[in-house]
């Protein structure tokens, strides 16, 4: 069998591969920011929206056969996958298809990740894929999905799960994986209280990324008999997968740097506070996610807008903005922006301050205001002389605020009844 070095025997695997991309979670932990978007339509990085991350991924990879299973508030997420992700060719058997929740098979909603997958078997059975890659479309990540194919098919896997090095006290939050010296896995549990440790690293537990690579025929084979299970949650971590192990071939795919081979990139900004974080780490000078890179590209949609633009330079009215990522269409008119990410069209008003934030697209920010650690939702309008951040009793009793200090203010909270529906 060639090697998965071989670029000619990946691009076959990966022509073979069908990715279904799971974008139906509301994303609760991130609160008021799902209230009226599913998360992976959230924006992230200044012009993208998480969604945008997977379908790159699977772009750069050569994989050109995906479907993106929706259900939770989907328009936004709808609009933006066909106003973005159109290109592609369907005579040359490309295409990212739209698959809403449609009670195709059973007479309910999606009821678990498994089910999700199960109730467009008829979708998957049209496109005969010969292995099929499941994605979560919520995390933050740049990722080779052929090198992963490749190893299953190297190691003759039924089913491979991809997983990152966490800290042991975080790896609560996460299914963690049980290794032997081969990495085959040989025994699962979702969110341990007690996780076991990586193979020769204590500090450390093998946490699923919520990634896997299937044979067809296995798949289709294991959600039909999960389908069957009254007492099952239909979800892949929490029943596919511990029923599988030690039955058939299960193998763990550790997300590493090919070079270094350090631990790579990944992010789960599933609650408001890593949400700020991963937005915030993007303005450091040298972010662990870079996305300057030309070999890797992330794709989305944006509507055309004019550059940023930054007016008055008085000496106590100077518009400017330094360790910050500004996007198109942002105007800051005599104020200052620092170590912050401003999405598009944000417009900052003279003597307005804002430090150490996330500010969504289409806000706009009076004069005299004052923003500090927090997140803007899309589409509020800070009226001047309001400030943010400073008085945690007072930030109380108008937002909400996170156990790190974090304030996510919306347009709800500021009395602007605005429905996103972008």
């Amino acid at each position: 069998m060639p090697e998965s070095s071989d670029p000619r025997f990946v691009s076959r695997l990966t022509r073979d591969t069908l990715a279904l991309i799971l974008a139906g979670g509301r994303g609760t932990r991130l609160r008021q920011l799902t209230l009226w978007r599913a998360k992976p339509a959230t924006p992230f990085g200044g012009k993208f929206r998480i969604i945008d991350f997977p379908l790159s991924n699977c772009m750069n990879s050569g994989i050109r056969r995906i479907c993106v299973l929706t259900q939770y508030k989907a328009h936004s997420l709808i609009l933006h996958v066909q106003r973005g992700w159109g290109f592609l060719r369907g005579e040359f058997g490309e295409f990212v298809e739209l698959l809403p929740a449609q009670q195709r098979i059973e007479s309910s909603w999606y009821e678990g990740t498994a089910d999700a997958v199960y109730q467009n078997l008829d979708i998957i059975r049209n496109h005969k894929p010969k292995y099929v890659l499941i994605l979560a479309g919520d995390h933050i990540y740049k990722m080779d999905y052929g090198t992963m194919i490749a190893q299953h098919v190297e190691t003759g896997a039924d089913m491979t799960v991809g997983c990152i090095e966490v800290a042991r006290e975080r790896a609560r939050e996460f299914g963690v994986m049980t290794v032997d010296d081969e990495a085959n896995v040989i025994a699962f549990a979702e969110k341990p209280q007690d996780p076991t440790a990586a193979p020769g690293n204590p500090e450390v537990a093998l946490a699923s990324m919520g990634i896997y690579v299937f044979n067809t025929a296995f798949l289709y084979e294991q959600l039909i008999k999960d389908s069957d299970m009254r007492a099952s949650t239909h979800d892949f971590g929490k029943d596919i997968i511990p029923s599988v192990i030690g039955r058939y071939r299960v193998v763990a795919y550790p997300f590493r740097d090919v070079q270094t081979g350090r631990q790579s990139y990944w992010r789960d900004v599933g609650t408001v506070d890593a949400f700020w974080e991963a937005n915030i780490e993007l303005t450091r000078v040298s972010p662990e996610l870079n996305l300057y890179d030309e070999t890797w590209p992330i794709w989305t949609y944006q509507e055309q807008l004019p550059p940023a633009k930054f007016v008055f330079d008085d000496d106590d009215r100077r518009g400017m903005a330094v360790d910050s990522m500004v996007s198109g269409g942002c105007v800051i008119s005599g104020a200052r922006v620092s170590r912050s990410l401003l999405f598009s069209n944000v417009k900052v008003h003279s003597f307005a301050e804002i430090q150490d934030s996330v500010v969504l697209p289409d806000v706009h920010v009076g004069r005299h205001s004052r923003i500090a650690r927090a997140v803007v939702d899309r589409g509020c309008i800070i009226p001047p002389n309001t400030v943010i951040g400073e008085d945690p009793e007072q930030d109380r009793r108008r937002f909400q605020i996170t156990d790190s200090g974090v304030v996510l203010v919306t347009p709800d909270m500021l009395g602007q009844e605005l429905h996103h529906v972008r």
